[in-house]
């Protein structure tokens, strides 16, 4: 079963917030592809540190949204800000993993930013 398909089965959650743990899942996965890449190069010592950090944190905002917890939205503010964070280191970089993962923080930022709300 695909996550979209495990997620579609949690009834408590709305599109926006089934969309979001998707976003969330990607950004931690693209994150941990992008930190690996970057290791053992100096230069990319911050993007690797930022990438983790954004992976913890879109990880376990995505588990906190999956069982509906009341610290869901303190939570995707601070994803949405080392989203956006990531993402600008990322953009320094030419590296094709570097650009792949700012486009996936970027959209990951917006849907946690719309999470805030509710």
């Amino acid at each position: 079963m695909s996550l979209t398909e495990t997620v579609s089965k949690i009834d408590h959650l709305s599109e926006e917030e089934r969309e979001c743990i998707e976003i969330c899942n990607e950004a931690a996965a693209v994150c941990e592809w992008c930190a690996d890449e970057c290791l053992g190069d100096e230069e990319m010592e911050e993007c690797a540190r930022l990438c983790r950090d954004v992976a913890d944190l879109t990880s376990l905002h995505a588990r906190f949204m999956a069982r509906d917890s009341n610290y869901s939205a303190q939570l995707a503010e601070a994803c949405a800000s080392a989203c956006e964070e990531c993402a600008g280191e990322c953009e320094r970089h030419d590296a094709q993993h570097c650009q792949v993962c700012a486009g996936v923080l970027t959209e990951c930022a917006e849907s946690c930013r719309n999470m805030m709300s509710t």
